[in-house]
């Protein structure tokens, strides 16, 4: 299937976006860089586990980490990321049948021919 260009790519970032550990590191980083050490105080996982997903993070290109002595630093890789993640968030916020949603529905049977 190859509708568009692009959509295996977008579909394979959203595998990783998919689970909420991964999800939650990259919306500690988005709030400020952190180490690992401090990611797993913060979200109650083991080091490793947070050293696993972190690299998974690294290797879709959705965070980027910098070393300093012995210590690791880790942040996002670009601003996409973020809005990605608070679309997301305000997405399932937002209540059933909110407002946009039906400003998109007339916007769609506005362009449907009749």
């Amino acid at each position: 299937m190859n509708v568009e260009p692009g959509l295996a790519d977008a579909a394979q970032l959203f595998k990783v976006l998919g689970g909420e550990s991964r999800l939650a590191l990259l919306w500690l980083i988005g709030q400020e860089p952190r180490t690992v050490g401090a990611l797993a105080e913060a979200t109650g996982l083991s080091q490793p586990l947070v050293s696993q997903h972190l690299r998974t993070l690294r290797d879709a290109g959705l965070a980027v980490s910098r070393r300093s002595g012995k210590e690791v630093t880790y942040r996002l890789a670009d601003l996409h990321v973020s809005h990605v993640i608070a679309d997301a968030l305000a997405h399932v916020r937002e209540p059933a049948g909110a407002e946009g949603a039906s400003e998109e529905q007339s916007r769609h049977q506005e362009e449907e021919p009749a």
